[in-house]
């Protein structure tokens, strides 16, 4: 569907691709991964033709429709929710607004916001409005940069399911593993200013991205290892007349070499501790008795809440609930109507929204910004802090005035993290990080000796993190004494009971004619059954087969003797990429219809 053929391109002396490759088929889903500025959003502009390569093609199909929801500041005009969706100014087609309408309930609009003007949102609702639009309209291909930032845990379980079936292909840029885990059948790394792709979800890419790894740097060390066995002969005898000439021509042999490139790993994670908060007592925050209202609307009545030392909870539950009011509340960030909030002992709490940037100050410098905090800190340590929320070189330089959103809540975060209170509240944390700087505040966060409570989209960060979870929902609190996956498993198995007293229907006799439709479906059911053990039996034959070539490539790339051939080495990696990836792609064959082999054998 899209062919891209040997592109490369450079931004002012940096190259971020050269001879990349990679072909988009319809149905696939792609995960595209890489650190930030690697290039993942330059390879979006080129595939819509908002930039052209350096060198290189992109080609695609014709009549193939493509959209685009960027990661942010989709713009809109006078229409409402409702026109955004469908794409139209006017009354529009019957069945496309009834899409639309479910496509934007399940994106967690209520039906009184379908024809609200659209330019009266917040951001992080409009960009909701155009992902509707691209899902109403099912583009071939469907390209998404950090979709998952905008929505809320609920919303993204919907969107989740829902892209699962999508008839078309996508292309993803998104820092959530979780999502990435879920939704996808190949990730593609930008690396080595190359697209390498892996098959599998995001779990599979850095199981097989190891191996590979190990490979290379076996050949890196097998290679270097004969280089510098032949330059111990060109250093012996480069100075005797009647060895003279084969010492040039070894030096002639090395140059000749087609290199491998030695292994880069990722770029060093951050491990930093940050200073611990006075240690509290064992109630840390209680609500009693609590009411709250916007105008005629209650969000709370009565409602009753506490948590204790060390715990760590995470509140879900629907868009709308009241999960931020209920975190501005605890926090102090909205006063209580009626009832009480009551801080324990010795207890500072601290609030971080993505949208609260007023405690940072727009005429310093990011660094200067950083550095204002009461706790003694060094100014290394603080470099070290910023660079793992992205903030490297010359940016910690710039004004805090000229920091994008992203940038403003990134330099919050820091600030709380530098002065942490013992009671920390937090609104979406992860939004506008990568996965470095995510794995950077968890590992923070793990260290952290307080309380934490927090909402957040992201399943990693919860799964991570969370040791309560408290479900909000009209209301009403219900909590949950264990970690996400206790959650899951608790609201997964609740069946709805039969009600007392129901009769039970005796079963009606069949008919002849429903007893020979029956043998007909299990005679096609063994059939089916039969074929897919046939299919099973020969995936693994080809398994096999590609297994064994694995291993004699391997072994050859570790023979010294293979480095003195001219081309060889370049050939027999060439190979094992093509084996490599083969096998990945076999193996995920096998295991889809292993597992329906195993459901046909369960339904028989």
């Amino acid at each position: 569907m899209v062919n891209i053929s040997e592109v490369s391109k450079s931004f002012g002396g940096r190259t971020l691709f050269d001879d990349a490759s990679l072909v988009v088929n319809r149905r696939d889903r792609i995960g595209l991964v890489g650190p930030n500025g690697a290039g993942k959003s330059t390879l979006f502009s080129m595939i819509l033709r908002q930039q052209e390569p350096d060198k290189g093609e992109i080609a695609t199909e014709r009549n193939v429709t493509v959209g685009y929801l960027p990661q942010e500041n989709a713009p809109v005009g006078d229409e409402t929710v409702l026109e955004v969706a469908t794409a139209i100014a006017h009354d529009g087609d019957f069945h496309l607004e009834a899409r639309a309408k479910k496509i934007l309930a399940g994106l967690s609009f209520r039906q009184t916001d379908f024809d609200r003007p659209a330019k009266e949102l917040s951001g992080g609702w409009v960009m909701r409005a155009h992902l509707a639009r691209l899902l109403v309209q099912e583009p071939d291909l469907l390209m998404l940069d950090e979709p998952t930032n905008h929505l809320d845990l609920e919303s993204l379980l919907w969107f989740q399911t829902y892209l699962k079936e999508y008839p078309g292909a996508v292309l993803i840029i998104s820092h959530d593993r979780e999502f990435l885990n879920t939704l996808v059948d190949s990730i593609v790394e930008i690396r080595f200013q190359k697209l390498i792709r892996y098959r599998g979800n995001f779990e599979d890419y850095l199981t097989q991205r190891e191996a590979n790894e190990a490979n290379l740097l076996a050949a890196y060390k097998n290679q270097q290892r004969e280089i510098a066995r032949m330059m111990r002969f060109v250093d012996r005898f480069r100075a005797k007349n009647t060895k003279a000439a084969q010492a040039q021509s070894k030096l002639k042999q090395i140059e000749r070499m087609e290199k491998v490139e030695a292994p880069t790993g990722d770029e060093k994670q951050i491990d930093f501790t940050f200073p611990q908060p006075k240690r509290t007592g064992l109630k840390v925050i209680t609500l009693s008795n609590i009411h709250h209202a916007y105008g005629a609307n209650v969000v709370y009545r009565s409602i009753e809440f506490e948590a204790e030392r060390g715990h760590r909870i995470v509140l879900v539950g629907p868009n709308g609930a009241g999960k931020s009011t209920l975190l501005k509340l605890l926090a102090g960030a909205l006063p209580v109507q009626s009832g009480e909030r009551k801080l324990g002992y010795h207890v500072k709490s601290g609030y971080y929204s993505q949208y609260r940037v007023e405690m940072l100050n727009p005429e310093r410098t990011v660094f200067e910004e950083a550095l204002d905090t009461p706790q003694r800190v060094t100014e290394q340590f603080v470099r070290t802090v910023l660079g793992s929320f992205l903030f490297h070189g010359d940016d910690i330089f710039k004004k805090v005035r000229v920091l994008s959103g992203g940038e403003k809540s990134r330099l919050a975060l820091v600030k709380l993290l530098l002065d942490p209170p013992n009671l920390l509240l937090m609104d979406e944390p992860t939004t506008h990080l990568d996965m470095a700087s995510i794995d950077a505040l968890v590992d923070a966060l793990d260290q952290f000796e307080g309380t934490l409570i927090f909402i957040s989209h992201d399943v990693y960060f919860i799964r991570s993190l969370a040791n309560r979870v408290v479900h909000v929902n009209a209301g009403r609190l219900t909590i949950y004494p264990g970690d996400y996956q206790y959650y899951l498993d608790k609201t997964g198995s609740a069946g709805a009971p039969r009600p007392a007293n129901t009769p039970q229907k005796r079963p009606a006799e069949k008919p002849k004619s429903q007893k020979r439709i029956e043998a007909e479906e299990r005679q096609a059911f063994s059939r089916q059954r039969r074929e897919q053990e046939k299919l099973v039996t020969n995936l693994e034959k080809q398994i096999h087969e590609l297994e064994r070539r694995q291993t004699e490539l391997t072994a050859e790339l570790e023979k010294p003797e293979t480095y003195e051939k001219t081309g060889q080495v370049m050939q027999l990696n060439r190979e094992l990429t093509h084996v490599t990836d083969d096998l990945h792609k076999l193996t995920a064959e096998w295991e889809a219809a292993a597992s329906k082999l195993t459901e046909l054998g369960t339904n028989s």
